[in-house]
């Protein structure tokens, strides 16, 4: 069984795919979770992390 990418709120399979395109750019660390309801994606959520170097350490 898989979701299908069935238009929400007037939008396409295009949209859609733009907006996870659009949440996993220039991500580094962190997560995107894709929500599902009723076999259609309903919400695209992205968490960001950002690592903090320890002083003295270089980036490598």
């Amino acid at each position: 069984m898989s979701a299908s990418l069935r238009s929400i709120d007037g939008q396409d399979e295009a949209t859609i795919l733009r907006e996870i395109q659009s949440a996993l750019r220039d991500l580094r660390f962190g997560a995107v979770e894709i929500t599902v309801h009723n076999a259609q994606v309903v919400q695209i959520e992205r968490k960001e992390k950002f690592r903090l170097q320890q002083p003295g350490n270089k980036p490598g």
